[in-house]
């Protein structure tokens, strides 16, 4: 059995890494997809790196606790092994070293990171360390980050892009708990075409076993207030019971989080009225709500949920102490939407707070029923999918493995060659491209856009080693009518037109690029009509580019030199096409030229297209250079060279 081979009927495994700094609401998030997964079959290994918490369920999840770490207040920068200790290095290596052997005992078909890489930067050499590690694993898991519907925004540009360049370095998808119906992920992130084509949206994760009565009566027509699992929500607790006072004909409940102090929490129940009982929060907290006739709260994600799903009347008080903006764009969509009362937690006062409530008390309760709720069940099923795909992708490459592997035992060389279209100017896309030339060291064939060559671009290749120019049409410009494929070169222009301009294209590139640039023509979109094209060699030109395999009847001249793989996934708007259909289709090329006669040998075009790549591109692309570089058996030509061998048969 290879490495890529899972046996029939083993469930999938899947590892999730969560650590709360402050309450468990990001906990009970994963705690709850967790159950999802292990209800549909899934062997769930959940680990925290957060402080134990009693109230939150992990039913059905092997659940791991890492040596904890929290937070105190805003500052998420200072962890806390145990309070007043600050977590030094040696704690934080141990966590490192404790994520590394829960992911070897596991060997996951899946990991996914909560929050990280958008957040949990102070975690961030543990949560690198374990990519590392699992980017290297053989198997490799499919890599997800998970995030709830609501950021908090990146405080510099510079923080959006660290991240999307981890995802892009490491992850196959984010799972995005939420709907962009409701609230788009851009309203709180930066959300460039890169991370959305990378966006599952999941819907929103709820809790629903969790919801289910009690059958009990605590909380029936009360208030409930209630803070979260940290101190964070002592304000509104505080504010909470100086309103209790005026309003004294309604009984209020406070609920208060594990995370607060015994000497604050006993403060609270010294200090709260007649009318009010003070107690720990509690797991039939969505219970309570459903009894109760007002809720009073911050407006965390697992909260709302809980409203949501008890139908409640609600004052939203959201924590916003910091720089924390994640609750109040929450809770302001939810009050523009009329489902809920805000309250700013700066300006509140008990005075107001009893307004409030009075006001709230007198409305009919909220139709909550555009918020769905069953993300869970629909994140086990998309992470399932990501497994299976991954799983496909592991297989073919073990089939371009082998492929490569009997062409090197045969002694049959495989000839390829690489084509870039549409370069103009330098840019750091350019850059990135040349970069990988050089790492790889092959020949690279730029296709440049003559009419919008800049001499700027003629100045950052004259120091490139084994890179020719090739004219790329005149202007990359679209001439066919309305309702068919597009086409610079086809049969919609006059002939003498076009050969004006494949001219005036050759003279501009030799103009600006010298003995660089290559009597070879790529016509936009790979299109060129056929009689136009016969007449090539009598313009000057020796050679003809387009995608897909020659024909083998052709005409002598001018040369075919197509290209015939490009990763790009053109009909979905850009982006990776799918990893295991890409391999597959070289593998297909490469079987069709070993059964070929090795003197009709034709080399296989790369085609890419630098300017629209991302970072999953070309991490792909870098892992398939690779392969075909270590197999022993493929060399990579150039036009150039084949311009030459051809003029040398003759």
């Amino acid at each position: 059995m290879s490495a890529t081979d899972t046996p029939a009927g083993t469930p999938s495994r899947v590892l999730i890494v969560v650590t709360h700094l402050l309450g468990v609401g990001h906990l009970a998030r994963m705690a709850a997809v967790g159950r999802a997964m292990a209800a549909a079959g899934v062997d769930v290994t959940l680990a925290s790196g957060g402080r134990a918490a009693a109230t939150v369920d992990t039913t059905g999840c092997h659940r791991i606790q890492l040596p904890p770490v929290h937070c105190v207040g805003t500052d998420f920068r200072t962890l806390y092994a145990a309070p007043g200790i600050i977590a030094d290095a040696a704690y934080l290596a141990a966590r490192r070293a404790a994520l590394i052997e829960a992911f070897d005992a596991v060997r996951p078909d899946a990991l996914i990171t909560e929050l990280y890489p958008f957040g949990r930067r102070s975690l961030a050499a543990e949560f690198d360390a374990l990519l590392r590690h699992a980017r290297a694993a053989t198997p490799r898991p499919v890599i997800l980050a998970s995030i709830r519907d609501v950021l908090n925004p990146p405080s510099r540009p510079e923080k959006a892009e660290g991240a999307l360049t981890t995802l892009a370095a490491f992850y196959d998808g984010v799972l995005f708990h939420g709907a962009a119906a409701l609230v788009p992920l851009s309203a709180s992130w930066p959300v460039p075409p890169a991370l959305e084509r990378r966006l599952i949206e999941t819907g929103y994760v709820h809790d629903g076993a969790r919801a289910a009565g009690n059958g009990g009566t605590d909380g029936t027509d009360e208030i409930v207030v209630s803070g979260g699992g940290s101190a964070a929500g002592l304000p509104l607790a505080r504010q909470a019971l100086a309103a209790a006072r005026l309003v004294p004909e309604r009984q209020w409940r406070l609920l208060v989080g594990s995370g607060v102090a015994i000497e604050a929490f006993e403060g609270l129940v010294a200090d709260a009225p007649a009318n009010m009982r003070v107690e720990r929060a509690r797991p039939d907290f969505p219970a309570l709500l459903a009894r109760a006739a007002l809720s009073i709260s911050q407006a965390g994600y697992n909260t709302v949920l809980d409203l949501a799903a008890a139908g409640a009347r609600a004052i939203l008080v959201p924590f916003a102490e910091g720089a924390e903006q994640e609750q109040t764009q929450r809770a302001g969509e939810l009050a523009r939407r009329g489902l809920v009362r805000r309250l700013a937690a700066a300006t509140l006062t008990g005075a107001e707070l009893a307004a409030t409530v009075r006001a709230a008390l007198g409305e009919p309760r909220p139709d909550w029923s555009g918020i769905g709720r069953d993300g869970a069940a629909r994140t086990a099923a998309r992470v399932e999918e990501a497994i299976i795909r991954r799983r496909a992708a592991g297989h073919a490459w073990a089939r371009l493995e082998t492929t490569l592997a009997r062409a090197r035992k045969a002694g049959r060389p495989l000839a390829f060659w690489w084509r870039d279209d549409d370069a103009i100017a330098p840019t750091p896309a350019l850059d990135t491209l040349l970069a990988a030339r050089a790492r790889w060291a092959v020949p690279l064939s730029l296709a440049v856009i003559p009419a919008r060559a800049t001499p700027a671009l003629a100045e950052r290749l004259a120091g490139e080693a084994q890179v020719d120019v090739l004219v790329h049409g005149w202007a990359h410009v679209n001439h066919a009518p309305a309702g068919e494929k597009k086409a610079e070169f086809g049969a919609h222009r006059p002939r003498a037109s076009m050969i004006a301009d494949i001219a005036a294209g050759r003279a501009r590139l030799d103009a600006l690029f010298g003995a660089r640039a290559l009597p070879v023509f790529v016509p936009p979109w790979n299109r060129i009509a056929p009689e136009l094209a016969e007449g090539l060699p009598a313009l000057g030109i020796a050679a003809l580019s387009t995608y897909k395999r020659r024909p083998p009847d052709g005409p002598a001249a001018p040369l075919r030199l197509n290209t015939h793989w490009d990763p790009i996934d053109w009909r979905a708007g850009g982006g990776l096409a799918e990893e295991a259909g890409l391999l597959d289709g070289l593998v297909r090329r490469i079987e069709e030229e070993l059964a070929s006669q090795p003197d009709v040998l034709e080399p296989i075009g790369l085609l890419t297209h630098h300017l629209v790549h991302d970072g999953w591109i070309d991490r792909f692309l870098g892992e398939v250079m690779d392969r075909l570089l270590a197999s022993g058996t493929v060399r990579f030509t150039s036009p150039r060279a084949l311009l030459a061998a051809q003029a040398g048969r003759r």
